[in-house]
């Protein structure tokens, strides 16, 4: 079970019941962490998609089967495999009362894909240009065939920003953002509560009930789950596997579960300066060591009551992609103790694992750390802030880090951005040149066979040398009071504002 801390849950309660009471259609949502910079172009957290959904709307998006769906765009047409034509959605509105044009679409795709620091370069590197052809029609121009390119711009890379705004706040612009979604920015108190209010002329808005959102982040979940049975929240993002049963036997709430397209996994630091230099970043064998030291399934039946799929991929079952020939390795002490004295490595062996502060990953910490010491591994736990553990990734300064991603409905999103050498997520800065080339093979296939085939040899390439651990496919499990309705629960576990109202 998750360790509960209930005087500090006692706490945060009485903070949360001290506020007034909600007003009607005013809903507060419960987040797993604090997210990042408010900025599309240079956001790379999931907790920040979800303050997203409510904020910047999309050219596309995803519905719960997975299909590809208008959004600020009506519709797209390829001209032939290298040059895609998306027709823009007429009278669309930004927040700041600017019109959403052709030329606001070439500005936000430019500014993806040159920004400096922008993770959303590496999802749509495939373009080479954007322009516009009328007041409703954009060209996108690739380099190559690149299968993935309208699923990318179901996310991040395919929202619009305020050209105006954006150019008026350069890279501050994620403190104020201005997009075009059914809420538009009120303010953000970091580590206390982002708001958003209902914006009159979104372009959907007959479908918009919510008058005001307020996310607050609280990483505790027996801290989220006490305020969700108090009324002090309307909604939580997620809940623990072993709440489940509280949380049914609750009659005034209500629990939606299903797979997440992503995964959680255990980065290692094998190129990204002075912290890469260990046994561990430097030789493959101690990297095979450390993954045959550990149990996923017992991990899972520990701290999340097995309701999570072991695994040693980044593409979960449900997705037409698994390669279900790649099977986690059995534990293994024997044989990690014996790759370790190949390696010829100093025991116990040093390492460092950066966590994000929430109680469910601690524990799951714990007991990596007493799997792995049994076949020679010294290992250190490092429990920081989410949205600081981040930036910490980015300038190298951890050895390994346990990191999870949400996931997208095409393969390529939970793939290249992470492992290939050009990856903008790479934080380890993992490099293998046939891992490269078969990434690269599959981004321009067309044929699902072919392409299910290139990336099956790509997991076997990958296993050589293990830049990063796969363990698991999680499960988003959402918890609302059952006054709220017109949730509808999707994949990629975003909470959209669309058609919810409380009763």
């Amino acid at each position: 079970m998750i360790r509960k801390t209930l005087a500090m849950g006692l706490v945060a309660l009485a903070a949360l019941s001290a506020a007034p009471a909600a007003q009607a259609q005013n809903i507060r949502i419960g987040l797993r962490e604090d997210p990042d910079i408010l900025d599309p172009t240079l956001a790379r957290t999931f907790v920040g998609r979800i303050v997203f959904a409510g904020l910047c709307d999309k050219l596309f998006d995803i519905n719960e089967k997975l299909e590809i769906v208008p959004q600020l765009a009506t519709g797209y047409r390829w001209e032939d495999p290298q040059s895609l034509l998306i027709t823009i959605r007429q009278g669309v509105k930004f927040h700041d009362g600017d019109t959403m044009t052709a030329e606001s679409v070439v500005y936000s795709l430019t500014r993806h894909l040159t920004m400096q620091g922008s993770f959303r370069r590496g999802e749509i590197n495939s373009m080479t240009s954007a322009e516009v052809v009328d007041p409703q029609t954009v060209r996108v121009r690739l380099r190559e065939p690149f299968a993935p390119f309208v699923s990318q711009l179901t996310d991040r890379a395919g929202m619009i920003v305020s050209p105006r705004a954006a150019e008026a706040a350069g890279r501050n612009f994620g403190n104020r953002p201005v997009c075009a979604g059914p809420m538009r920015f009120v303010e953000r108190v970091a580590q206390d509560r982002i708001v958003l209010e209902r914006f009159p002329d979104y372009w959907d808005a007959g479908r918009v009930h919510i008058n005001r959102v307020t996310y607050l982040p609280i990483p505790d979940n027996t801290v989220r789950l006490a305020n969700l049975q108090s009324g002090s929240l309307e909604l939580v993002q997620t809940i623990e596997p072993d709440d489940l049963r509280q949380v049914n036997r609750n009659s005034r709430l209500r629990v939606s579960v299903s797979d997440e397209l992503g995964y959680q996994g255990i980065t290692i630091n094998v190129g990204n300066g002075a912290r890469a230099q260990t046994p561990m970043g430097q030789d493959a064998r101690v990297r095979r060591a450390f993954e045959l030291a550990i149990d996923r399934a017992a991990i899972n039946q520990v701290v999340y009551e097995g309701q999570y799929t072991p695994t040693a991929q980044a593409v979960p079952p449900s997705n037409p992609y698994h390669a279900r020939s790649i099977t986690p390795p059995a534990r293994d002490v024997a044989r990690a103790r014996a790759l370790l004295a190949e390696a010829g490595v100093r025991m116990p062996v040093q390492v460092e694992m950066t966590i994000p502060n929430n109680p469910d990953l601690r524990q799951v910490g714990e007991v990596i750390q007493a799997m792995v010491r049994e076949a020679g591994f010294e290992l250190r736990l490092n429990a920081m802030e989410f949205a600081s553990s981040l930036q910490a990734a980015t300038r190298g300064e951890f050895e390994t880090y346990l990191l999870a991603w949400s996931g997208r409905a095409d393969p390529d999103g939970n793939i290249f951005t992470f492992i290939h050498s050009q990856g903008p997520q790479n934080d380890g800065k993992y490099s293998n040149p046939e891992v490269d080339r078969l990434i690269a093979a599959a981004r321009v296939e067309s044929d699902q066979a072919r392409r299910a085939a290139l990336y099956e040899q790509m997991w076997r390439a990958r296993a050589q040398d293990l830049g990063l651990i796969y363990l698991w496919h999680r499960k988003n499990i959402v918890g609302h009071t059952t006054r709220l309705t017109g949730f509808v629960p999707v994949p990629d576990g975003l909470i959209r504002l669309q058609g919810m109202r409380l009763n």
